[in-house]
């Protein structure tokens, strides 16, 4: 039995518990996902190094998962675009059984090996994409089948697995094990797996983004606005990166499409926008490097 569907002995009579008890065995086991992930940040890492050049020359972010794995790739694709400004075609997730297992189970979508492998075929991988397979257990035949495709386009493939000696992890260039054990609820991989799942994708994307310059030291400085929550938090993000006060932030923002890479060089470096945009292009992006220069 895999380690992720052993029920966990350490809580036999779960349904006995007091209230508080309950949720205190939860929330422990919530806070071991996350020891669990910092204990492979070495691997972590390594897939970032490998992943940022390719991205760096134009290459996608794919996602390739089924059930709660292929969520939360899905999560992570559509949350890119507002926090970093990622066009949303270089961020695509692939979900066994299609949009509609967004919502209910599709009944033996995880046990077809020629769709997965059909699914990423469809969306014409190359050289410069980084192809992410998900699977608790390790052994998703979908999965499997969509790695195993990629690899002949000569695509980065990591895969994420929470079971030891895993098939995922194997069939990946760069394999991460996430080995969460047993579940609290055994088998609900939902639980500690897709934590520690969604922390390792948070991870992993978010370093990569900052490796392509889409962050100036702490700062969010590519967010893509989309409501009044986004254009207060640009104000604020190019003020506190300039030392200007709110209404010189906002003008500057006003006259570069609430852009605050281009707001930030404009207001540090007292360029118009053209200049600022040209040196921020002349350094691929790189907020730090467009002040120097």
């Amino acid at each position: 039995m895999l380690n992720t569907e052993t029920p966990d002995n350490r809580h036999p009579e779960l349904d006995l518990y007091t209230t508080e008890q309950l949720v205190g065995a939860l929330t422990d086991d919530q806070v071991r996902a996350a020891q669990i992930v910092h204990a492979v940040r070495a691997d972590l890492a390594r897939a970032v190094d490998a992943a940022a050049p390719r991205l760096g020359r134009g290459g996608r972010l794919i996602y390739v998962g089924a059930g709660t794995s292929g969520r939360l790739g899905l999560l992570d694709s559509v949350e890119l675009w507002p926090t970093f400004s990622w066009p949303k075609d270089r961020a695509v997730a692939l979900l066994a059984g299609g949009r509609d297992a967004l919502f209910v189970a599709v009944e033996g979508a995880e046990d077809n090996r020629e769709q997965g492998a059909a699914d990423l075929r469809a969306v014409a991988p190359t050289p410069d994409d980084v192809v992410i397979g998900l699977a608790a257990s390790g052994a998703t035949p979908y999965v499997l089948g969509a790695l195993e495709a990629a690899r002949t386009t000569g695509a980065l493939t990591i895969g994420l697995a929470n079971n030891p000696n895993s098939l995922v992890v194997a069939a990946a260039e760069i394999g991460l094990t996430l080995d969460t054990g047993s579940e609290v609820i055994s088998g609900s991989t939902r639980l500690k797996a897709g934590t520690a799942q969604k922390i390792a994708l948070n991870t992993l994307s978010s370093a990569i983004m900052v490796r392509l310059h889409k962050v100036y030291g702490n700062l969010m400085v590519d967010v893509m606005p989309t409501n009044a929550k986004l254009y207060r938090r640009a104000i604020a993000l190019t003020a506190r990166a300039t030392g200007a006060d709110e209404a010189a932030a906002k003008s500057a923002l006003e006259s570069c499409r609430y852009r605050v890479k281009v707001a930030i060089v404009m207001l540090k470096r007292g360029l118009d926008r053209p200049a600022a945009e040209a040196a921020l292009s002349a350094v691929q992006g790189n907020v730090r490097a467009a002040l120097k220069s």
